[in-house]
């Protein structure tokens, strides 16, 4: 079942696109047509690759991993950051700051800087810096936060990246790429979705476009997140699934092995009786032959 209709695509503006002279001709198999100099995009195909890109998604959250957001231009930052907190998912949404995946390590210094500012607060430290160095610090701190504090979660590079503008976010596309990550986006007529993997057609620069579609790849990422935690929760069962298990395989065996015990020790005394009647009968017959030899000698 899709995620989405016709008809909301459709209220959301996605299907307006670029002017013609703007396209891009690797774009033509997602144009439907071309109306008052302005191409429109062919909607079924979108549902189709946002339906592609959400179940890939959904698979990416449910298996515990992190997908980066990117969305710097002014129309979709607030949007993605609104909704991808939601999810608790990591996002860029002032600066590409270049060599963020091919240079991960550096930018996990700069992040680590940081919680080293944040310790200096606390502990006193602040309180032996000069006014200059306290507001030096503070502002560099600030700056930082500004930047790289949306993936202070992000203790490793990410399992996919999700990008609103593929122009404006070339940097991103080529980092991921060279590393093979995975990339979902939204691609404009005027955009090449040959590097994409998970292109969806769309409008890139209406903010209800945007809204709608981001809105429904994190209602798939929570779907996926909640799917994950009810596994969790069912393993504790499972686990003690079979320990009760272990347990009624123990007490049968104890069981078992009580049972034959009781055997053995209901057969011992039939024995041992047994043996000693025969000994009794060697015993008689042992004083009748010494009792005839007696008589033959007399």
């Amino acid at each position: 079942m899709p995620r989405t209709d016709f008809k909301e695509l459709l209220d959301a503006g996605v299907h307006f696109g670029h002017l013609k002279r703007k396209w891009n001709p690797a774009m033509a198999p997602y144009i439907f047509m071309e109306r008052n100099g302005i191409h429109i995009i062919d909607l079924e195909k979108t549902i189709v690759k946002l339906d592609e890109a959400a179940s890939a998604m959904k698979q990416i959250a449910r298996s515990g991993k992190k997908i980066l957001f990117v969305a710097t231009k002014k129309q979709a930052k607030e949007i993605v950051a609104e909704k991808v907190k939601q999810v608790n998912m990591p996002y860029v949404t002032e600066r590409w700051p270049g060599g963020m995946l091919t240079n991960f390590p550096t930018i996990r210094k700069a992040v680590k800087k940081m919680g080293s500012i944040d310790k200096m607060a606390t502990d006193g430290t602040f309180s032996n810096l000069s006014k200059r160095e306290r507001l030096q610090v503070t502002r560099q701190r600030a700056k930082l936060e500004k930047t790289l504090g949306s993936i202070i979660d992000l203790t490793r590079l990410p399992s996919a990246l999700f990008i609103v503008d593929v122009c404006k976010e070339r940097i991103a596309v080529r980092e991921a790429k060279r590393l093979g990550i995975p990339v979902f986006a939204m691609v404009d007529t005027n955009s090449d979705p040959t590097d994409i993997d998970f292109p969806i057609p769309a409008n890139d620069d209406a903010s209800k476009s945007i809204t709608l579609i981001v809105d429904l790849l994190c209602k798939a990422i929570e779907e996926g997140l909640n799917e994950r935690k009810l596994e969790k929760d069912k393993e504790p069962g499972q686990k003690d699934k079979k320990f009760v298990r272990k347990d009624l395989e123990a007490s049968d065996f104890t069981v078992s092995a009580a049972g034959s015990m009781t055997e053995e020790e209901d057969t011992e005394p039939d024995e041992e009786h047994h043996h000693g009647e025969v000994v009794d009968e060697g015993e008689e017959e042992e004083e009748v032959s010494s009792g005839v030899e007696e008589n033959d000698e007399e």
